[in-house]
């Protein structure tokens, strides 16, 4: 494309300076600049750039958007890549995994993925189904189509990402060409996960042009969110802090109320709260102490000039150990036994109960300076907590129940970040950081009719008393049937009042408990409910949504092994038809997981 002066109202020079820079843009940089002038009157410049557009492409491009989300992070990113495609005249189509149908693989052009890696390396709940579709033999040819993955994970977990990384690797073995490189995410993902989608926008872009001159400014625009967020929490002030365990138990669980006045915050029955916690001060001054540094030194943290004390208490994670935190301290020691633990899988034995602590004062000297240390560590990251109430009952309020982690390991007192802080350290009428994490997948039915099951051991409690606050608020008329686990009757029965006062009410039709050290056979939830095994078939053969929350690697995954057997047993089916009942359940969000 070349600009002549006879067809345009600019001078030789700037016409020389024109087509020295048109040949070297790209085609996003083209139709970005065709947008541009088109708000000013027609120029020849603008007609040239249009025209080359126009040869760009005559149709929009398609893309479908695929999401595998646990907790909502992936589900949220895939909303906010498909909102920008669309900005820039992309046909999106956006989809849980669970809802997707594998037969459509065929028919696409342009596939996208967003997923979570799940506990120890798994997919999440609604991303199981594609993942084993892909890796069965009836997955297709997809030689035809392109893609790109954006995977989330948590570096700490020895398969960080790994759902991502399947998938990535997965469709490229079925022939598929990839748009971008996969881009793998920790806990603070925000600027990655960004990037991916800016990159995508960039590789994808093109549109009719009809269309061309209103879609073409391609700048990213903020997804309209509340005021607050984990980049710019809330400081909510803790109005009351009460332990719910009785004397005598040996836990420690703590029912917190935070005021949200003034704050514009909003959340729904499922949602949760991210705290962002701090280091315990007396943890950094022994471990800054165990470096040889001083506390007053300066370091330089995101861009910003703190004190070390400062950065290792308010900014940096401690109290973590993974392997990649290992191998780069590596190359700080010599000590053979510290080489040694990284490359065999001893590090797996050693991390657990430990933290930075107990690596600086058994595997030194290091030979790092405090800005070199500092630099190894990532950020502390946010600490979700179910919410525990009801905004249409305590329209201000926010409540939360948090267990209290603590331990004793090598003659040492250790305690979780949050729940440490919460427990030892924060006291009514202080503040804490705060925002909402909306959960899309743990919600409960819009039916108010639609019969509930809640199954939840210790703290996975929590959202099953906002559900019921919120139904007994909306004078729900559907059945409700709680199965709770925990130590002690006498000590143990979080919210015990609670229940009772909602049984009374009818808000909640069923309460079965179970308590695990009351008598010399341990019960669990799990016991509980093959014993009534029968009344619950029917309800779920009513239209009952099962909801489940808790430790994922125990009693989580022991309710759901329970669940199938009760399918096939009840309802007369095969192992094979008991785990299709249970996806189709999945699929229709009548069986929805919140775990951890």
């Amino acid at each position: 494309m070349t600009l002549q002066v006879l067809n345009s109202p600019f001078n030789e020079e700037q016409v020389k300076q024109l087509n020295t820079l048109l040949p070297t843009l790209n085609d996003y940089q083209k139709i970005w600049l065709t947008g541009y002038l088109s708000v000013a009157p027609a120029t020849g410049v603008a007609v040239a750039v249009a025209e080359e557009v126009k040869a760009i492409a005559a149709e929009p491009q398609s893309a479908t958007i695929l999401y595998g989300s646990q907790t909502g992070n992936a589900q949220a990113l895939a909303e906010k890549l498909g909102a920008e495609l669309k900005e820039v005249g992309v046909d999106v189509k956006i989809e849980s995994m669970s809802a997707f149908k594998p037969n459509q693989l065929k028919k696409l052009n342009n596939l996208l993925i967003v997923t979570s890696t799940h506990g120890e390396g798994t997919p999440p709940d609604n991303a199981i189904q594609l993942h084993e579709f892909l890796h069965s033999k009836r997955a297709p040819n997809l030689e035809h189509a392109q893609f790109s993955v954006l995977a989330l994970g948590d570096s700490s977990y020895e398969f960080f990402c790994k759902t991502g990384a399947d998938f990535d690797e997965q469709l490229e073995k079925l022939g598929a060409k990839r748009i971008i490189p996969r881009v793998d995410c920790d806990l603070d993902y925000d600027s990655l996960a960004a990037q991916w989608i800016e990159d995508v926008k960039k590789a994808l872009i093109t549109t009719s042009p009809q269309t061309a001159s209103i879609q073409a400014n391609t700048e990213t625009k903020e997804v309209k969110s509340s005021k607050y967020s984990k980049s710019n929490p809330f400081y909510a002030e803790v109005l009351e802090k009460i332990n719910l365990n009785g004397r005598g138990s040996n836990k420690a669980t703590y029912h917190i109320e935070l005021s949200l006045e003034e704050s514009g915050l909003t959340y729904a029955p499922g949602d949760s709260i991210g705290i962002l916690p701090e280091n315990d001060e007396q943890l950094v001054g022994i471990l800054i102490e165990a470096l040889g540094f001083k506390q007053t030194e300066i370091v330089t943290v995101e861009q910003q000039s703190i004190t070390l004390a400062e950065a290792l208490q308010k900014k940096l994670e401690i109290t973590v150990l993974s392997k990649p935190l290992l191998q780069k301290i590596q190359n700080y020691t010599l000590n053979r036994d510290f080489a040694a633990l990284v490359q065999d899988d001893k590090w797996k034995d050693y991390v657990y109960g430990r933290d930075l602590l107990d690596v600086v004062q058994s595997f030194g000297p290091f030979s790092w300076n405090a800005q070199q240390f500092i630099e190894l560590l990532r950020k502390i990251p946010a600490r979700l907590y179910s919410i525990a109430s009801s905004q249409a009952a305590n329209e201000e309020e926010v409540h939360l129940t948090i267990g209290k982690v603590g331990y004793d390991k090598d003659e040492r007192k250790r305690l979780g970040v949050c729940s440490g802080q919460i427990a030892e350290r924060v006291e009514v009428g202080q503040k804490l950081p705060i925002y909402i994490h909306s959960n899309p997948n743990f919600k409960l039915p819009q039916n108010d009719a639609t019969p509930i099951i809640m199954i939840g051991a210790g703290t996975g409690i929590a959202p099953f008393r906002s559900f019921i606050e919120e139904r007994a608020t909306r004078e729900a008329q559907g059945k409700a049937w709680l199965f709770f686990g925990e130590q002690h009757f006498v000590t143990d029965f979080l919210y015990q009042t609670d229940w009772q006062r909602w049984l009374q009410e009818q808000a909640l039709t069923n309460l079965t408990a179970a308590f695990s050290r009351d008598s010399d056979r341990k019960i669990y939830v799990q016991h509980r409910l093959q014993e009534h095994a029968k009344e619950l078939f029917e309800w779920i053969e009513q239209g009952a949504v099962i909801y489940v929350c808790g430790d994922e690697k125990t009693m989580a995954a022991d309710v759901d092994q329970t669940i199938h057997a009760i399918i096939a047993e009840q309802g007369g089916k095969t192992a094979e038809q008991a785990v299709q009942y249970v996806n189709e359940l999945k699929q229709q969000q009548r069986y929805q997981r919140d775990v951890y």
